[in-house]
């Protein structure tokens, strides 16, 4: 298929139920939007439901919200309940939402922001989730990652909640490895399944509200080089839609933009750190979330042998 990969490429959706989290702005906004528009039944899952549903308004289709905050495992729980209730079926479960660069703060459940929102909070939901997907071929969970996963980035199992220090940037880019370590580790477990697979995503530099909480001093400077190297959130969204509707995905495979140093740009196949491919530190992160989060999922755990970095195979 063509690298100039668009939305054109999307192939007809209806029939199919689409789950994006953080759906009423950004990158979520033109995910959802561009797979109700290719006749996806999408449900957007937000904090802000007043927020969604205006979101919604705006799309043309076949469109609902749900009420979903992901510093809460009681709001998670509560959503997947509420979900599972409504669906018979779920084709494909975008983790999107996200924050960036927060201050330091915790979740209600006592985790640091960005590993409990970014990863533990999407972990725990799509653990919930996926016996809606398991019997429905070609389902797949797509989880959004950032180029951030390279920057002053390690899975800190000595302090997962940065108590001792903090670093915005260091535990935004832990995070951010968290979701390709669990996208990998998902896949390995989800391979001899058949149906569902795993894939992940990163949108480059986008124009969108993820930096607003960053340190004025850089924030300043990319309001004014904004221009120069972002791209909008419409093109943004485009290797999360490739990973999620390309018959041509494989599971454990990895978007982003096609342009230089991957900031902008048609998505293509990219591959992530080294660390990331890391099988005892993605298993560990496993165990460790698990544990965290209390949630189980309904597969277990797979003795494949994973496949060299940058492979193009299923895991």
């Amino acid at each position: 298929m063509s690298e100039k990969w668009t939305t054109a490429n999307i192939p007809d959706q209806r029939g199919r139920v689409a789950l994006v989290t953080g759906a009423n702005t950004g990158l979520g906004y033109e995910t959802a939007k561009a797979l109700a528009e290719r006749g996806a039944s999408v449900v957007l899952a937000v904090r802000n439901v007043e927020k969604g549903k205006q979101a919604a308004a705006r799309m043309a289709g076949d469109v609902t919200v749900q009420a979903l905050d992901l510093t809460s495992l009681d709001s998670v729980r509560t959503a997947a309940a509420a979900l599972r209730s409504r669906l018979n079926r779920l084709d494909l479960l975008i983790n999107n939402a996200g924050v960036m660069y927060t201050p330091k703060q915790t979740t209600r459940d006592g985790f640091e922001l960005q590993f409990g929102t970014n990863h533990l909070g999407h972990f725990a939901l799509t653990g919930l989730l996926l016996d809606l997907m398991l019997p429905v071929p070609g389902s797949r969970v797509v989880t959004v990652s950032s180029t951030g996963h390279r920057i002053q980035a390690a899975i800190h199992f000595d302090d997962l909640q940065w108590e001792r220090s903090y670093s915005r940037p260091g535990a935004y880019g832990q995070s951010k490895l968290a979701n390709l370590m669990f996208t990998y580790e998902l896949q390995r477990r989800l391979a001899t399944r058949g149906t569902t697979i795993a894939v992940a995503a990163h949108p480059g530099m986008s124009s969108t509200e993820l930096a607003r909480n960053s340190p004025a001093a850089l924030r300043l400077p990319l309001t004014w080089l904004s221009p120069l190297v972002t791209q909008t959130a419409a093109m943004g969204a485009l290797p999360t839609l490739r990973a999620a509707t390309d018959p041509a995905a494989l599971g454990g495979q990895y978007y982003g933009p096609g342009g230089r140093f991957e900031i902008k740009g048609n998505p293509r196949l990219v591959t992530s750190s080294p660390q990331s491919y890391e099988v005892a530190l993605q298993r560990r992160l496993w165990t460790v979330s698990e544990d965290l989060t209390g949630v189980r999922f309904p597969i277990g755990e797979s003795k494949q042998t994973p496949v060299p970095s940058g492979s193009t195979a299923t895991m």
